[in-house]
């Protein structure tokens, strides 16, 4: 087996992949709908085990794909990566599943951040900011950490695997979409630079809040489209349906859970978190999508 390279290294050779096709309408499902997983293998793997998937092992005993008896399929909506413990064994189940077919997946910022990192590209991906050299926080830091661990084939695998992950995912006619911040209707179907930067930030002001984060205004208020909208990005304790929304983080890294959706049967289940892997920077509320 060749030796581990830093993730790093992987910059040295950019990859530029073509994004998966956003109409994947279809695609019927039904599917499991999960939310921001942020590197909890653990609370994933037993939510999968609860929701009916079995798990295949290799020989090391790692989590390597899962597939369900009947038929059903996950959707991720992004942000796999990042705060928790295991990022690097999340990546390597949920592309298993992906490769097997027994899984979709939309690209979140912090997976749009990782792309950029490892490819060099400027700035750390966020609404509007400057180029420059990429900026590795904390968070990320860990993740590429953990892949500078991984044979060379893993980190190009998973290089690959992120930059191909498209903004958003329309699903079952056109009857659910799924986007990792939510998305407008008008933009449903369509792929465009801005169309991109709303599924992944949100629909961002421009100004920042007492914490520091993006101030978004509340699409989902306003929203009126047929399409089921299942998102995440914005952690709180208790999110609620929002005209045919629903964000579905609910902060498993901070110590809350990790949630799913099946779709079309609409049921929620939750698996709480082992522990708090990241104390959050803003009070977690009960609040609706926003």
């Amino acid at each position: 087996m060749p030796e581990p390279r830093s993730a790093a290294g992987v910059a040295g050779t950019a990859v530029s992949v073509v994004p998966a096709p956003v109409d994947r309408s279809a695609e019927r499902g039904p599917f499991d709908v999960i939310g921001d997983v942020h590197g909890c293998s653990e609370e994933l793997e037993e939510l999968l085990a609860r929701l009916g998937y079995e798990l295949d092992r290799d020989p090391a005993g790692r989590a390597v794909g899962a597939r369900h008896p009947a038929g059903r399929r996950v959707v991720f909506v992004g942000d796999l990566i990042d705060r928790g413990p295991h990022p690097a064994a999340v990546l390597r189940l949920a592309m298993g599943m992906a490769a097997a077919g027994d899984a979709l997946a939309v690209a979140g910022n912090h997976e749009h951040k990782l792309v950029r990192a490892l490819n060099g590209s400027g700035g750390s991906g966020g609404p509007g900011e400057p180029g420059g050299p990429a900026k590795v926080g904390q968070h990320l830091a860990r993740t590429l950490e953990q892949l500078a661990t991984e044979p060379v084939e893993f980190q190009e695998a998973v290089l690959a695997f992120c930059a191909g992950l498209g903004s958003h995912l329309v699903l079952d006619g056109g009857w659910l979409v799924v986007a990792h911040a939510g998305l407008k209707e008008s933009y449903h179907g369509l792929d465009s630079a801005r169309v991109r930067s709303f599924a992944l930030f949100g629909d961002t002001t421009g100004e920042r809040d007492e914490y520091g984060f993006p101030v978004r205004r509340p699409w989902a208020n306003d929203y009126r489209g047929r399409a089921m909208v299942l998102y995440g990005h914005t952690p709180g304790t208790q999110h609620r349906w929002v005209n045919n929304t629903l964000c579905l983080d609910t902060g498993c890294c901070f110590g809350g859970a990790l949630t799913a959706v099946r779709y079309p049967e609409r049921d929620q289940l939750r698996v709480p978190a082992r522990r708090v892997y990241h104390p959050p920077t803003r009070p977690l509320h009960d609040m609706p999508a926003a």
